[in-house]
């Protein structure tokens, strides 16, 4: 069974070269996402890092770098260590009038086991809405005034 990728997009007030150094650095991206101990926005590179819905319970994260257009767009795979299933998430930026619009999109969660709660795909909603609309869009303002 196939289902709908989740797909959240956001405006920010900021060039694309700016989103993509946050989404692309590793030293920017823990300020925001998680604290990678590696990360190369280069094809075929694996990254992994701790998540989940509490401290008690993390889950492990294996990605690899999939596609990379420099300022345009990012893939990766996400997979959890120990669980069936892979998924894909892609950022695409789009650049106009001094703003850049993200597309986040990520496809595949019907692959993770369905009788694990913390694999339904309301919770990556709010996980990458609170990334995004929070996490993202603060860090990227404060460097605007920084800057």
């Amino acid at each position: 069974m196939t289902t709908e990728p989740l797909i959240i997009e956001r405006t920010y007030p900021v060039p694309a070269l700016r989103v993509w150094k946050a989404i692309s650095d590793k030293n920017e991206m823990k300020q925001w996402y998680f604290d990678l101990e590696e990360f190369k926005a280069v094809p075929g590179f694996v990254f992994s890092f701790m998540g989940g819905p509490s401290p008690e319970k993390q889950y492990k994260h294996i990605c690899q770098v999939t596609e990379v257009i420099s300022n345009q767009k990012l893939s990766y795979s996400w997979r959890f260590e120990g669980y069936e299933g892979n998924s894909v998430v892609t950022f695409e930026l789009f650049e106009g009038g001094g703003t850049t619009r993200l597309k986040l999109t990520h496809a595949g969660l019907e692959t993770f086991p369905a009788d694990n709660p913390d694999f339904r795909k309301e919770n990556f909603v709010t996980g990458w809405t609170e990334l995004l609309g929070s996490s993202l869009k603060e860090y990227l303002e404060k460097a605007k005034v920084v800057s």
